[in-house]
């Protein structure tokens, strides 16, 4: 999300359901479309005024994952094998559109690339929830009124201007917008028009959308010609902080004996950096530079940076493993896209009804893994993360094998691993039993009807032949 103004979600907000209704947004509304700020855009507030609020938006409002996951668990479905190779292939697909774009601000393609990723996953998840609606709803209720009342006016002088259509004018829930998410006001402010069409179009044109975030970027203090920083490792018993603002000179950090994650001396390609340890001393460690906090301005997280700079610099290195050299501090780390999926298609595979297998872990899946934890007597939790999905695999795989051969397979196949006074691997055991007496009862009754069929055809024949006679 492009926005230098949206902080940090600390705050909670009880909101009662009774208080937010569609006569208090009028009511809201009424008395905006009078204000100064709202002016100028008076014909256009009139035109596109919503009638009705959307709640979901203030659900969000006191949601956002790169501040309340853990950073292994929110990197893993940002950078994953299937992003990093999608970054490849558009790298080659808009390598001339991105060639000019670094020529032209000075940064680095891949970094453009990372953030675009990130947001919207190359352009292909631009967000649903209508722009319009989503800010009037905000700018009546929940926390920070004032200042989505600011995106509200800075969203309908976008629609005066003509640059972005009414009904390409859907994204986020906080009314970011675009091919990589820029909210009204900086749109405003920093949108550019790169293929020249006389419109900034941050949602049909992947150049205006580009260009767009490498001005972001550059505007955010992004330093051509320099990484965003590198993972490194600390000594055992030095004194480190975490603390990426306090910048010091890279011989500092080369006197404490600081080195590469691989154990390579530090390069000169950074003046002075910051220590960043987003899961303490015992996870993986950068020392971070000035692009590093540009990222960080694109939205005030600094899980979110990692995720760009991560992102990019395997793209650059055309790299699909996405483990950094130290380990996350967890024996239960965070999902891939394709394991989010596996994890969906086991549940329903179990009987459990997920839904549409998205790689998406939503609160929907996230109940049905803590029903499926209750069943089989461990921590109902809800996690989505490796254990649950190793033991899914383990689980369903002779369901599996039975559904890519065309097997009916029991309906109470759930049962077999819902003992709670089973181990893992006795649960297994006991699975794979009862499928092969399931199968073998089968093929018993089958057999029998077999047989059951065959004598009455020789009982019929009987019959006839005797008539003949």
């Amino acid at each position: 999300m492009a926005s230098t103004a949206y902080a940090v979600n600390t705050e909670t907000s009880n909101i009662d359901e009774q208080s937010v209704d569609n006569q208090k947004l009028k009511a809201c509304l009424n008395n905006l479309v009078q204000t100064t700020p709202f002016a100028s855009v008076k014909d256009v507030f009139l035109q596109y005024r919503p009638t009705e609020i959307d709640p979901s938006v203030l659900e969000s409002l006191n949601y956002q994952p790169e501040f309340d996951k853990e950073p292994w668990d929110y990197l893993a479905s940002l950078v994953d094998e299937e992003r990093v190779i999608d970054g490849i292939n558009a790298n080659e697909k808009y390598t001339n559109v991105l060639a000019k774009i670094e020529s032209h601000y000075g940064v680095n393609r891949y970094d453009v690339l990372g953030v675009w990723g990130v947001e919207s996953d190359f352009g292909t998840k631009l967000g649903k929830k209508d722009v319009i609606n989503s800010l009037a709803t905000l700018s009546c209720f929940g926390r920070r009124q004032s200042y989505f009342r600011g995106e509200y006016v800075s969203a309908l002088k976008i629609l005066k201007q003509g640059d972005i259509a009414k009904s390409d004018f859907k994204g986020s829930w906080a009314g970011a917008f675009g091919q990589t998410q820029f909210m009204p006001s900086t749109f405003l402010h920093l949108a550019q028009d790169f293929d020249g069409d006389n419109r900034k179009d941050l949602v049909n044109s992947q150049a205006d959308a580009l260009a767009s975030t490498a001005n972001f970027l550059k505007n955010s203090g992004y330093q051509s010609n320099q990484p965003w920083g590198y993972e490194v490792r600390l000594p055992s018993g030095v004194a480190a902080l975490n603390d990426r603002k306090n910048k010091k000179p890279l011989s500092h950090w080369q006197g404490l004996g600081v080195t590469l994650a691989d154990g390579s001396p530090l390069p000169n390609t950074l003046s002075s950096v910051g220590l960043f340890l987003p899961a303490g001393k015992k996870g993986p460690a950068f020392l971070v530079g000035r692009n590093f906090d540009a990222f960080y301005a694109y939205n005030a997280s600094e899980n979110y940076a990692l995720a760009i700079a991560h992102l990019s610099q395997r793209i650059a290195q055309k790299n699909t493993n996405v483990n950094f050299v130290t380990a996350w501090p967890t024996d239960d780390a965070g999902l891939s896209r394709k394991e989010s999926r596996e994890v969906q298609e086991s549940l329903n595979l179990l009987g459990y009804n997920v839904g549409d297998v998205d790689g998406i872990i939503g609160d929907g899946t996230r109940r049905v893994i803590q029903q499926y934890q209750a069943d089989i007597g461990i921590k109902t939790d809800g996690k989505a993360g490796k254990k649950i999905h190793q033991r899914l695999i383990i689980s369903t795989a002779d369901l599996k094998k039975a559904a890519s051969t065309n097997l009916n397979i029991d309906a109470d196949a759930k049962n077999t691993i819902a003992d709670p006074s089973l181990s893992l691997e006795q649960e297994t055991i006991k699975t794979q039993s009862k499928y092969s007496l399931s199968n073998f009862t089968r093929y018993k009754t089958f057999a029998a009807v077999f047989i059951g069929l065959l004598a009455l055809i020789m009982a019929a024949a009987l019959v006839l032949i005797t008539r003949k006679r």
